[in-house]
């Protein structure tokens, strides 16, 4: 497998990289240098720039709205969205929810749903995790009840990322519990403002705002908000997270982090001793610097097989593993470097 960039890839590189200094909001850019949290009305400014280009569903298929590019350019963009500063897309409705529903929702769902998020007039939040399942998603107790056309959903959802902004959530919610804990789950779609949905707030410890928890209390959903049938959610659930994982990566953003540590490991006051001439500093950099190489390469693999017509396999659970891994031991570092400013 050629992992080089030819000609045309860098081709277009510079193309990319052209409209991120030219044509993007600059404001969003200023603002995530100053640190703050995006709002609403940012994600939305900045996705819609990017479909006004035709570039905000990068890995969708060409039939369903997405760019038709290779697994280089794919990665080119990624890369060269990181090394401008610019907002992420929100993943939940073009990453997750989307490729489940154009893949195994009706076409009436299709009309329904997919128009909002390729224009980003629809935000998504995920409805995965529960408080006391941990890591082990197919635990989830949250229940979906039939009654008649509907559902009564009951139970709480936990880390919902930007549920605060969200029109719309995808659950995963108990339908039976009498056979496989993987079986009896189903595939729901519910606006968020339904009777009976609260949205908690998650203060993490920097002081920003983007963590929830949902509670469910006898909220109704129509039959016709189920993805595929009853009880086959651990299916499209899988699809999903071979998708989600593979957005994990941000090699660029974290490469453009090891660029800050190092600045600042080799800058000194007067008469002071830089930080990168310290062999155990040093060599905690190299080391994560190696670390995000081989991550490079497992995402080019993950994207090259995507790209042949293959589903993410088992490199994109390795995405998730590594890549969790070394975000946080560059933040560790980063704050070693940083020292006293990087305190909230």
């Amino acid at each position: 497998m050629d992992f080089t960039f030819s000609k045309a890839d860098e081709d277009f590189r510079l193309m990319v990289r052209d409209f991120f200094e030219r044509e993007y909001p600059r404001g969003i850019v200023e603002k995530m240098a100053r640190g703050h949290s995006p709002s609403k009305a940012d994600y939305q400014k900045s996705e819609r720039a990017l479909a006004a280009k035709g570039w905000l569903t990068v890995n969708w298929p060409k039939a369903d709205g997405g760019t038709g590019w290779t697994a280089n350019q794919k990665y080119i963009f990624d890369e060269e969205l990181g090394r401008a500063g610019a907002l992420d897309v929100v993943p939940m409705g073009l990453l997750y929810v989307g490729p489940v529903i154009y893949t195994f929702g009706t076409d009436e769902q299709k009309k329904r749903w997919l128009p909002g998020i390729l224009d980003s007039t629809t935000f998504w939040a995920q409805g995965y995790s529960e408080p006391g399942s941990g890591s082990d998603l197919a635990s989830l107790q949250c229940a979906a009840v039939r009654d008649g056309d509907e559902y009564v959903v009951n139970g709480t959802k936990i880390w919902t990322s930007l549920a605060q902004h969200a029109d719309w959530i995808f659950c995963l919610l108990r339908t039976d519990n009498s056979g496989k804990k993987q079986e009896g789950i189903t595939f729901l779609c519910i606006d968020m403002t339904t009777p009976g949905i609260t949205v908690n707030p998650i203060i993490t410890i920097d002081g920003k705002h983007s963590l929830n928890s949902v509670t469910f209390e006898n909220v109704r959903v129509p039959v016709g908000n189920r993805i595929g049938e009853e009880g086959k959610g651990w299916t499209y659930a899988n699809y999903l997270l071979g998708h989600e994982r593979t957005s994990y990566a941000h090699v660029a953003g974290k490469r453009k982090q090891l660029e800050d540590i190092r600045a600042t490991a080799e800058q000194t006051d007067a008469g002071a001793t830089r930080l990168i001439d310290d062999p155990a500093f040093a060599m905690k950099l190299a080391e994560l610097e190696a670390r995000l190489d081989a991550l490079e390469l497992t995402v080019l693999r993950t994207l090259a097989t995507v790209s042949e017509g293959g589903a993410p396999g088992n490199e994109s659970s390795i995405l998730k593993v590594i890549a969790t891994e070394l975000a946080q031991d560059i933040t560790e570092l980063g704050m070693e470097a940083f020292d006293l400013y990087a305190i909230p």
